[in-house]
């Protein structure tokens, strides 16, 4: 068989059709099962016994659809067949099964014999063996096949019984038992329905007390077709009408949000980050404070937690102690430094590629064990696959369309269940994950998917992030303060503002207007930090539109006059203080009796206490101290930045698909090199070459300019054998361009032991 073209009849082998086939079509059936590709075939007789193996199969399977398998069924029971015959016996349309057929041949399930389509070696097992929803449930046809007409008169004399067990056989599986029945009878003399299945052959034994349908028997059932209903049917969306206009901006506001609360998480986890479970994931109370420190539920908090680490957002680091922390990392600085919509389309381009389950968490496994966010075997490799899909088919709505509520979701999950009908059985969990986590994540917006969302799924950022861009609210750089203690923020804050604004006071309340009510712990927070009252008062003075009310002064300047009347330093530690009458509040207080105080001075009590203990329970009781220095001067700073280093290939999807272009016509390169050497491999073995033969044999094909097969021996004993192109010969090395690696490579001429001239120079 000739490796450039295919005989007009077919292929003898299935190795021979891949050989004929175009470098384009053998990467596009290494892109659809890749498993075929690691590690890199010898030769296409390899390639198509790897993918012949039961794990390869099992794998292919599970990425048809419910049409492409009722086609490979139908194959399956015909043993080998024309695609005109697959037209017939098929129900669906004739058009649609030709498309099935030839994703079939493309992906290597099915190949074109001399005799017809024949599906791979092997299939009928899988089908059969996992849950292939959509097969018939039909045997092969026989070997030797009634004449025509034959089946139709034999089941035309049936009696009712026996053709209602008949019809139960072929809805159930195409298998029986058949208990006491005799299964060598004639058909005047069977005595039960199954005797009179059996004398007739419409049921044929396969041992065990085991009888199955044949597939001429179930097709003539069946009016003609392996199944009764049409397998080309797409299950219908149940969908509402809605302005494209409205959802997008529900969606943008949502997509703002999630924003929002990745970067309100990863400050506040730089400076006081969760410890890291042994397991290396986040603990429960963890999440819990999370999901009160962002005003969320604890779904939404797992969600936010995941995609940031998706994103490459956040990591695993260290404290300042060595204990394991959730931090962000470095990469987290740069990131929040761009605009909104762009930093959206790198979480959401992360959460669309990752692996990663956040509705599992909270949930409990098969042995009780309750799942934690960022567990690493919160993961599933479907995961990626039913998120695209599903995102996929609501993008093929129309604009004004959307999920209806209450039956939308359970449609879409029909429809990919009938696009995925194999495996896992968890799809209708990933489906319905898929749509909560894109309405939380603004891909989506009341059941349709976002304008801006259709350009991000087809890969074009920039037009993504401009649409975005578009539907955001501007920031503002200004907020509202109120004689009652709270400034309200009329839109989104600038980041930095928001982030100073957080510092001096708490959120009380998050929305379209943000509400941050100050008190005397926030204020102190940035006394702790370094700013001073003046800096304090100048600020609130710049940033609100309205007068500061009295009460906000006198709140500052109370709180800043407190501020420092007590110092600590290290005795155990020691309290210091020019006010007397300070340091006698605290040592009476009714709550510092554990704190061992002990006066040795007017101005100085000493405790037993550790600083890091006794600092955050002076507070509690009210005062408002600072850490003094060994020098005696004050010691006050913002809390050190943690940061971990940015989790690697984080590279972009054009990135990957340039590497993984390259490594597939790498491995096209090899196995159509491995052929070749098979092809010049002689038929007898050649005598075993001296080093002073093999580097004769090389100068000569390096003056001739000739293409040799060379047997070499590694440095691992292993033998192989190359096709090169030899370039020179010198110091006892051969430079050569491998044809295998298609690369310029050396070779030791003492371990060459054969060398042959190859005809054709590829």
């Amino acid at each position: 068989m000739s490796g450039s073209s295919a005989r007009r009849d077919g292929f003898r082998t299935l190795a021979d059709q891949l050989r004929g086939w175009p470098d384009e079509r053998l990467s596009r059936l290494l892109v659809q099962r890749p498993d075929l590709a690691t590690p890199a075939p010898h030769d296409f007789g390899q390639l198509a016994s790897r993918a012949a193996t039961r794990s390869s199969l099992l794998r292919a399977l599970d990425h048809l659809t419910r049409l492409e398998l009722s086609v490979l069924d139908a194959l399956v029971v015909a043993g080998q067949t024309t695609r005109a015959g697959l037209r017939e016996i098929v129900n669906a349309a004739p058009d649609r099964v030709d498309a099935a057929v030839e994703r079939l041949l493309d992906v290597a399930l099915a190949w074109d014999s001399d005799q017809g389509l024949r599906p791979l070696s092997g299939v009928a097992d899988g089908l059969t063996g996992g849950p292939a929803r959509g097969a018939s449930g039909l045997r092969p046809v026989s070997a030797e096949p009634p004449p025509a007409g034959e089946v139709e008169r034999r089941l035309a004399e049936l009696s009712e019984p026996a053709r209602a067990l008949l019809e139960h056989v072929a809805d159930n599986g195409g298998e029986a038992t058949t208990g006491s029945a005799r299964h060598t009878v004639l058909p005047e003399d069977a005595a039960t329905p199954a005797e009179e299945l059996l004398a007739r052959k419409l049921l044929v034994p396969r041992g065990g007390g085991v009888v199955v349908l044949p597939g001429e028997v179930g097709i003539a059932l069946r009016g003609g077709h392996t199944t009764h209903e049409p397998v080309d049917d797409l299950p219908e969306l149940a969908t509402s009408d809605r302005d494209q206009g409205l959802v997008d901006r529900a969606a943008a506001g949502a997509a703002f949000e999630a924003v929002r609360r990745i970067e309100l998480l990863l400050d506040q986890w730089g400076t006081d980050p969760p410890g890291a479970l042994r397991s290396g994931g986040l603990g429960v109370r963890d999440l819990k404070t999370t999901a009160a420190g962002l005003h969320v539920d604890e779904p939404t908090a797992a969600l936010v937690v995941e995609s940031a680490y998706a994103a490459g957002l956040l990591a695993t680091g260290s404290d300042s102690d060595g204990n394991p922390v959730w931090i962000p990392t470095d990469g987290f600085d740069a990131w929040v430094a761009r605009p909104v919509a762009d930093r959206w389309a790198t979480v959401v381009r992360a959460w669309l590629e990752s692996p990663r389950m956040p509705g599992l968490v909270g949930s409990r496994d098969s042995a009780g064990k309750a799942w934690n966010a960022l567990s690493p075997e919160l993961a599933a490799a479907t995961q990626v696959e039913s998120r695209t899909m599903t995102l996929d088919v609501l993008a093929g709505l129309p604009a004004g369309q959307v999920l209806a509520a209450g039956t939308g979701v359970p449609s879409l999950v029909h429809r990919v269940a009938w696009l995925r009908p194999r495996r896992p059985r968890t799809r209708a969990d990933q489906v319905a994950w898929a749509v909560t986590e894109s309405s939380v994540l603004g891909v989506t917006g009341l059941g349709g998917l976002a304008s801006y969302a259709r350009s991000l799924l087809v890969g074009d950022h920039a037009a993504a992030t401009e649409e975005l861009a578009g539907l955001l609210p501007r920031p503002v750089d200004h907020v509202l303060i109120q004689a009652d203690l709270t400034a309200v923020a009329p839109g989104p804050l600038e980041s930095p503002l928001a982030r100073t604004l957080q510092l001096l006071a708490d959120v009380e309340s998050r929305g379209g207007a943000t509400v941050y009510r100050f008190t005397p712990a926030s204020v102190r927070r940035a006394l702790d930090t370094g700013w001073s009252a003046v800096e304090i008062h100048d600020f609130l003075g710049s940033v609100s539109r309205t007068p500061v009310p009295q009460p906000l002064t006198y709140l500052v300047d109370d709180t800043a006059r407190t501020f420092g009347t007590v110092r600590v330093g290290h005795a155990e530690a020691f309290l210091r203080a020019d006010d007397e009458a300070a340091l006698t509040e605290l040592l009476h207080h009714p709550q510092a009796s554990s704190l061992g105080l002990r006066r040795i001075a007017p101005t100085v009590i000493v405790s037993s206490t550790p600083i890091d203990v006794l600092l955050p329970r002076l507070r509690d009781l009210g005062a408002a101290p600072v850490v003094e220095a060994a020098d005696g001067t004050v010691r006050v700073a913002r809390p050190d930045l943690l940061r971990a280093r940015t989790p690697k290939d984080r590279r972009g999807p054009a990135v990957r698909a340039a590497h993984q272009s390259a490594q597939l016509a790498q491995v096209v390169n090899a196995v159509r090199s491995g052929d070749r050497v098979a092809a010049a491999r002689p038929a007898t073995p050649a005598a075993e070459l001296t080093p002073s033969g093999s580097l004769a044999a090389l100068r000569e094909a390096v003056e001739v300019g000739s293409t040799v097969l060379i047997g070499y021996v590694d440095n691992h004993g292993t033998s192989s054998e190359r096709i090169v192109d030899p370039v020179k010969v010198e110091g006892g090395w051969l430079t050569a361009h491998d044809h295998r690696s298609d690369d310029v490579r050396t070779f030791a001429v003492h371990r060459i032991t054969a060398v042959k001239r190859v005809d054709e120079r590829p």
